[in-house]
């Protein structure tokens, strides 16, 4: 009896203190959607998925041309337009579907567009980027004048030892 009055003291869904129960009325709008998405075109032969390998094209179908397969870089760049537009979205680069097929397909290019971005757009790209998990180089950027005059100091070491190696006969 006492574990039963501890599980319904936890119970972590309630409605005026008891816990709900099936057939119980809740308070507010009672409305959902359904939205229904086919993956097939009308002949249920052609898959109008995002993922399809039935990329668009147009072909002789009883002497007319027709269009078919599905446009996934079209597809995705309305959506990201669209939402953008309707909900005010300021997306970062690294949120954009052409920054995802641009790291996919050549990630200098990809990682050079980003040291390209204005320094706050940077940053939060870098920390998107964090989060997401992905690995990112490791940027040696002096920020100081102090950082700055270490790493030329650093790099005359470097020099110096090269042109010393350079003359001397190794013995």
């Amino acid at each position: 009896e006492k574990q039963l009055a501890k599980l319904r003291e936890s119970v972590p869904h309630k409605i005026d203190g008891r816990a709900i129960e099936q057939g119980m009325k809740k308070p507010g709008f009672q409305t959902h959607v359904h939205i229904i998405v086919s993956r097939k075109d009308v002949t249920n032969r052609y898959s109008l998925s995002p993922g399809s390998k039935y990329m668009q094209s147009a072909s002789k179908l009883n002497g007319r041309t027709v269009q078919r397969g599905f446009n996934r870089n079209q597809f995705y760049e309305r959506a990201e337009k669209t939402f953008d537009t309707m909900f005010n979205y300021k997306r970062n680069f690294v949120e954009s579907y052409d920054a995802r097929k641009t790291y996919l397909k050549d990630p200098h290019k990809y990682f050079a567009h980003l040291i390209g971005l204005p320094t706050n757009e940077r940053g939060v790209a870098f920390k998107i980027l964090g989060k997401a998990g992905v690995k990112v180089p490791v940027l040696n950027i002096p920020t100081s004048n102090v950082q700055v005059a270490l790493k030329t100091i650093k790099q005359f070491k470097k020099a110096m030892n090269v042109a010393r190696n350079a003359s001397s006969i190794g013995i």
